[in-house]
């Protein structure tokens, strides 16, 4: 199970609460892009519509550009599979006020293309300062371990 595709600054800007593994609806070429690591999940977001759940905002660049169809859209909207259970605890989630659905990583899984997606509520500014701080306090630390 290795991340091929890692959205970072959902890490940075959302505090996670909970995490879901789903399957995520592609095509054959954008398959072989997610792969290559020709994806982006930054300002992408999870919404559930209808009993079903999507991806929005995300883009997969074409793998062979010449290769591609004429029509096809890097930022379309793709479904994720989901048990119905998971789709119904997603949507309560989701209407509560604060919380949002936002993908944390893409992996490969055996032959398949799964999704993490996390149940977040966004950090204010100071949260943000804090994380910084820490991370700045965690590299000198390493930093000073491996000098001596």
């Amino acid at each position: 199970m290795s991340n091929l595709i890692e959205n970072k600054k959902a890490y940075f800007n959302y505090e996670v609460l909970d995490t879901f593994e789903a399957g995520i609806e592609l095509f054959g070429f954008e398959v072989k892009s997610v792969r290559a690591s020709q994806a982006s999940l930054e300002g992408a977001h999870v919404i559930v519509r209808g009993g079903e759940a999507f991806l929005v905002g995300a883009t997969i660049a074409p793998y062979q550009q010449k290769n591609t169809p004429p029509e096809y859209e890097p930022m379309r909207t793709r479904k994720l599979l989901l048990t119905k259970k998971e789709i119904r605890e997603l949507a309560e989630k989701e209407s509560v006020k604060g919380l949002t659905l936002a993908p944390l990583a893409l992996y490969s899984k055996g032959r398949r293309i799964k999704m993490s997606v996390a149940v977040c509520r966004g950090k204010k500014k100071f949260d943000k300062r804090e994380t910084i701080k820490k991370r700045d306090t965690d590299r000198d630390i390493r930093r000073e371990m491996k000098e001596n």
